[in-house]
């Protein structure tokens, strides 16, 4: 059961991403023609391009592919619960929701950013997945890098924005074990 566990948790996590990924590119205005960016757009477009005929964007935010979002993660609570047994209690299933699309951006943010490193450390800007991590992370690198300029050469303002994300994760965590 925890093998079943395990690969249910990790399809619906890693499509997660993908959806969530979709809304960050939109938000970011990354390019839309990079290759990353096609195979984003192509993976949710199935669900999404029937979503937006339906329910419109506000404010810039592309509403269709959020509410895709926090469906992908009811489906996995739904999944799980189905998997071990539980009974189906709708306001969970709604709250977990939220939890879990609230981690699953944390977890994005950190592996976008990691991504980056390894990438700049490797491929000198000749990748065109190095690129979009550049146009979706650099809104939260430069205004860290006004205040802490590269020393010697060294970026230092990727490990303050990594301590940064996990400091925020923790206070959203224990935010959230306080009301639930």
């Amino acid at each position: 059961m925890n093998a079943m566990n395990f690969l249910v948790n990790t399809v619906f996590d890693l499509y997660l991403m993908v959806v969530l990924l979709r809304v960050w590119l939109q938000v970011a205005r990354a390019d839309f023609y990079n290759p990353f960016s096609q195979f984003i757009v192509k993976a949710t477009q199935p669900v999404v391009k029937p979503l937006r005929r339906f329910i419109p964007s506000l404010g810039g935010w592309d509403t269709a592919t959020i509410l895709f979002a926090f469906f992908v993660a009811c489906l996995k609570i739904v999944v799980l619960s189905l998997l071990v047994g539980a009974s189906f209690n709708p306001v969970v299933i709604l709250i977990s929701a939220v939890i879990i699309l609230i981690k699953a951006v944390f977890k994005l943010l950190f592996w976008v950013l990691i991504l980056r490193a390894i990438l700049s450390w490797i491929s000198r800007g000749q990748n065109p997945i190095e690129a979009v991590m550049i146009q979706l992370t650099e809104p939260l690198m430069a205004p860290v890098r006004r205040f802490i300029p590269p020393m010697g050469g060294l970026d230092l303002s990727m490990i303050v924005v990594l301590v940064g994300l996990q400091f925020l994760e923790l206070l959203v965590n224990d935010f959230l074990s306080k009301l639930f």
